[in-house]
């Protein structure tokens, strides 16, 4: 029997239901079928680290289904490639897609519902806890891929030197940025730009947040809660007070801090870990992994971004595609495959429970100390995630709104929650007063 997730209980069944939820549940089984000995070709779209070697390796191994995979911008760029392409009617019949923007294109009826081809799957072979982030309105939007817990990564080298532990709270964190810039005025504990709103929404979410809900058949939004409140209200302490750098976040001044040991750590997700050992291969032994510093001691995290697998609006060849999401996602070939790009190495922590050894298998974790196995710790993040957070039905409009104020954290979630109000009323959503 399908089960209700905490978010498929939400009335985000009424957005569902006002873009005709009949129109996204016929994805068709009429283009499956192989006829004349010939494959079924499904096309493939995604950013994703190891993305066109999961597609070759399917392809060796599959004869009645062929993919034809393109690799597309990661962020708003590939998000935008893909609303015009199902617009335009030239959708890929795979693409991967952010946990964040499932609710805004399961809403405006972008995609395939999946519950007949793969909501056993997602059933079957999911958590509880990913599952909510995938069946929307009781039907199944997507599959998981990965899970995507927020980790604090150190140089442990650099902590021994200014003699500071490994922060197990906020408050510890602060008071860590306070010796080091005491000891060492160029050094900062890390940098803070505030110029990447997923970050910023996973330490909400940390905290207890709860951006956005639903009353009846209405949205809540709330971006300027109480502990967004304290969010906003501790990073911009640090960055006020010069405890923390202001270079901007992803910029290649934040990899050159990092990399000559002027930034002694960050806040990254269980897939930050893959892309070390290429950026920072001179620190090799020197970077570690902990939980993330928690409000009030006990363990606790968000998460950064998060991996799905869609078949877009207008695909006739659900079945085939399913086919391929679930050799992706479950199979242990699947799994393997995706570690085998020796330029952009993955670490992601499968969110298939049975997959992750064979990930961690599969992971070179030579760049860490011996003692710092990343799968692990990513494991027991994953634990610890805060529940009941929901992603917004106008994601785009509350990221671009929060990205014009990338320089007050405050004023950031002020703007993303106008956005969110204008947006849902502009979608002929209801919104609760």
């Amino acid at each position: 029997m399908k089960t209700t997730s905490p978010v498929s209980r939400l009335a985000l069944l009424a957005a569902l239901a006002s873009v005709a939820l009949t129109a996204t549940a016929c994805g068709g089984d009429d283009g499956d079928a192989a006829t004349a000995g010939k494959p079924v070709t499904i096309t493939y779209w995604s950013a994703t680290a190891g993305a066109k070697e999961t597609a070759e390796a399917f392809n060796r191994t599959h004869k009645d289904v062929r993919v034809k995979f393109a690799e597309v911008p990661a962020g708003p760029d590939g998000a935008a490639k893909l609303t015009n392409a199902i617009k335009g009617n030239s959708a890929p019949d795979v693409a991967t897609m952010d946990y964040s923007a499932l609710p805004e294109y399961a809403s405006q009826g972008n995609l395939t519902d999946l519950t007949g081809a793969a909501g056993d799957l997602v059933d079957q072979k999911f958590p509880e806890g990913v599952r909510s982030l995938v069946e929307l309105g009781n039907r199944t939007w997507a599959v998981p891929f990965d899970v995507t817990p927020l980790e604090l990564y150190y140089r442990r080298d650099l902590f021994t030197k200014y003699g500071i532990e490994v922060p197990k709270t906020w408050d510890e964190f602060r008071e860590a940025a306070e010796a080091i810039k005491k000891k060492d005025p160029h050094a900062r504990i890390t940098n803070f730009g505030g110029n990447d709103p997923a970050i910023v929404a996973g330490l909400a979410w940390q905290a207890g947040a709860k951006w956005f809900a639903t009353s009846g058949d209405a949205w809540k939004v709330d971006m300027e809660d109480p502990a967004s409140q304290k969010v906003a209200a501790y990073w911009t302490g640090l960055v006020d007070d010069g405890l923390v750098s202001r270079t901007p976040l992803w910029a290649p001044e934040e990899t050159k801090q990092r990399a000559d040991g002027t930034l002694l750590s960050f806040v990254g997700a269980a897939w930050s870990a893959g892309g070390m050992p290429t950026t920072y291969g001179a620190a090799k032994g020197k970077w570690a992994i902990a939980p993330l510093p928690t409000w009030d001691g006990r363990p606790a995290t968000g998460m950064y971004g998060g991996t799905s697998y869609i078949v877009p609006k207008g695909s006739d060849k659900t079945d085939a595609a399913v086919e391929f999401i679930e050799w992706v996602t479950t199979s242990e070939a699947g799994v393997k495959a995706r570690f085998t790009s020796q330029k952009t190495p993955s670490s992601a922590l499968p969110a298939n429970p049975a997959m992750r050894e064979v990930a961690a298998r599969s992971f070179d974790r030579s760049f860490f100390p011996a003692d710092v196995d990343p799968y692990k710790i990513a494991a027991q993040a994953a634990d610890t995630l805060v529940t009941g957070w929901t992603w917004s039905p106008v994601q785009q409009q509350v990221l671009a709104a929060m990205n014009k104020t990338a320089a007050d954290f405050s004023k950031g979630q002020s703007a993303g929650q106008q956005a969110a109000e204008q947006a849902i009323k502009d979608r002929g959503l209801n919104l609760a007063e």
